[in-house]
């Protein structure tokens, strides 16, 4: 199905996680961006995601999936992840089973980053932290608290961003609420919708 997606303004962010100049701010970025890869690249032998998913967080959607992003004035790539308004320290949970594979309290982009590892390849993001609560190598189960939301890294308010990927595509992960049921029930021989 085509889908159609906004631009979305976002203003008064660091301008430094905009367009970072500072040298030492981009050697970070870079050394962050080679620690997250290792997150990436987990493949857990785990089977979270056929237990289906559930919202992190509950509170108004503030930023949708896709949208083109323009901060600060600054044309950028499009928004991968579904940004969440709740107020900072709400705690945030696991939406499914998995392994953690990547813990981070303190990303210069992200603030607070954990990455779970859902099985064969599907891995969940939390972004903009205020406080991480779980590491690398643990299993967790579907409604375990993960950490708190927060405002950390690029952002201009309180909100957790959730991002999913498989392998390396970005998918929506509010898609994988409904979706990802329809297809248990499928298998199971009963269509929710």
């Amino acid at each position: 199905m085509a889908r159609t997606f906004d631009i979305q303004r976002v203003d008064n962010l660091p301008p430094q996680t905009v367009n970072p100049t500072d040298p030492a701010i981009v050697a970070r970025i870079h050394r962050e961006g080679e620690m997250k890869a290792v997150g990436f690249a987990s493949r857990a032998d785990a089977e979270g995601w056929l237990e289906g998913f559930r919202w992190p967080v509950e509170g108004p959607i503030s930023g949708s999936w896709g949208n083109q992003r323009v901060d600060n004035g600054v044309p950028k790539s499009p928004h991968y992840g579904v940004d969440v308004a709740v107020a900072t320290g709400t705690v945030v949970h696991a939406p499914a089973s998995g392994v953690i594979a990547f813990a981070n309290n303190d990303m210069f982009l992200e603030g607070g980053l954990v990455l779970i590892d859902h099985g064969q390849g599907l891995i969940s993001m939390y972004l903009h932290m205020s406080r991480v609560d779980v590491q690398a190598g643990q299993h967790i189960n579907a409604g375990d608290p993960i950490g708190l939301s927060g405002a950390r890294g690029r952002a201009t308010g309180p909100h957790v961003c959730w991002r999913m990927k498989w392998r390396d595509r970005n998918l929506d992960p509010s898609l994988a609420i409904l979706g990802l049921a329809n297809a248990r029930a499928e298998l199971g021989g009963v269509r929710l919708i």
